[in-house]
């Protein structure tokens, strides 16, 4: 069998846990400060009102994992890790952030817990918090940062900047927490360059997992009126795999990568149309790097 040429999730979390583990996708619930107005009203302009995840917030914590290991996903594993997804999973109080992660910890099978959250609603009170799971379970937060770019942070309406990345890494860092980020390609206005100096800022800092998604518009978004205004352009798959490419050549070759393709809601996807078919993602960088013999971080340097 041919050697992996990116480090695959899958296979570090079953050589880390023995078996095979899969996460369990949570809704707790929770909103986001540049939606309640304490940064700004309406989110990012890429985000829909549903988040990121499934929405499931008519549906308690403890029941949400009950309800997955009792259905045939619950079959498809050893061994689990519970995923909190939807919007900003740290921006609550600590008593509701512990209440709520304990929750969800409901079944012996479960052997982590992954936060996804913003680096601006990490202080050090939130890292403590989460450094009590650590003894029991692997615990890991995921935080956006899509580019470096802090002007197309500002089109974006991010309502964060690069060095929030940069605290909330180091306060992460300093309690041993394992960190995945999140990039994008494909941004508005954002040109080969931005993606090399994304690269090149992610490469700068200890962290221990990438997610890396292409653009895509949903319906009732900003980005969708940008694209009906023609003020923004999806890019092509060819574009993304090339782009791909360069992000998986150049990234730390000891950072796992966590997802290499962004799934809208296929009800809610207005553009791109290839979006929707993960697998041309999929086996279109598997092709590329076979054919190119190219490697995760071959042209990683520090």
């Amino acid at each position: 069998m041919e050697k992996e040429r990116y480090n695959h999730l899958n296979s570090y979390l079953k050589n880390k846990f023995g078996q095979r583990t899969l996460k369990i996708c949570v809704d707790g619930g929770f909103t986001c400060p540049n939606r309640d107005g304490k940064k700004g009203y309406g989110g990012c302009i890429f985000c829909g009102e549903r988040g990121s995840g499934e929405h499931l917030k008519t549906i308690d914590i403890s029941s949400q994992v009950h309800k997955h290991l009792e259905s045939y996903r619950g079959q498809r594993a050893e061994k689990f890790i519970v995923y909190f997804q939807n919007f900003t999973n740290t921006y609550d109080t600590i008593e509701n952030l512990r209440k709520k992660y304990t929750s969800a910890l409901v079944d012996d099978r479960i052997v982590g817990l992954a936060i996804a959250t913003r680096p601006d609603c990490i202080d050090e009170d939130i890292v403590k918090l989460l450094s009590e799971f650590t003894d029991k379970y692997y615990v890991s937060v995921e935080l956006g940062l899509q580019t470096s770019n802090d002007e197309t942070g500002i089109l974006l309406n991010r309502g964060y900047t690069s060095s929030d990345f940069t605290n909330a890494v180091k306060l992460l860092n300093k309690y041993n927490i394992d960190v995945i980020t999140h990039v994008m390609i494909g941004l508005p206005n954002e040109t080969q360059k931005d993606l090399e100096n994304t690269v090149n800022f992610v490469n700068s800092h200890n962290i221990q997992g990438l997610k890396i998604h292409s653009t895509y518009v949903i319906s009732n978004t900003k980005l969708e009126d940008m694209y009906k205004n023609n003020t923004y352009s999806p890019i092509s798959l060819e574009y993304y795999l090339e782009s791909l490419c360069y992000v998986l050549t150049h990234i730390n070759p000891d950072i796992i990568i966590h997802r290499i393709s962004g799934d809208a809601p296929k009800d809610l996807l207005v553009a791109p149309s290839w979006n929707s078919h993960k697998k041309l993602v999929l086996n279109g960088i598997d092709k590329i790097l076979r054919e190119k013999d190219l490697y995760q971080g071959m042209y990683f340097s520090k």
